[in-house]
């Protein structure tokens, strides 16, 4: 689906009791639900999109853009998570003067 990327954000390192980490979230304006009239507009929603090496890959564009995005759904076997399983940019959005 085509989506509105608002923000991406690397994280990397090590935690004090030595366990390390390494991912990329990607924001994506997503629509708020209106089939009960009590909310309006849009919301960002927070997506986790592989290793700080997706980051790198798409830090030198200027946010937000739109892109082609696939969503994944994975599982515990208990609970069920959306992740981004790939995406592609296709137009940045030009900044008013």
């Amino acid at each position: 689906m085509k989506a509105k990327v608002t923000g991406i954000k690397a994280s990397k390192g090590t935690m004090e009791n030595g366990q390390s980490y390494d991912s990329t979230k990607v924001y994506i304006e997503t629509r708020l639900d209106e089939s009960k009239g009590n909310q309006k507009g849009f919301a960002t929603v927070e997506y986790n999109f592989g290793s700080s090496d997706e980051f790198h890959k798409l830090k030198h564009l200027p946010v937000p853009f739109i892109a082609e995005v696939e969503f994944e759904q994975i599982t515990n076997g208990k609970t069920v998570k959306t992740i981004i399983g790939s995406l592609a940019p296709l137009t940045v959005e030009k900044k008013a003067a």
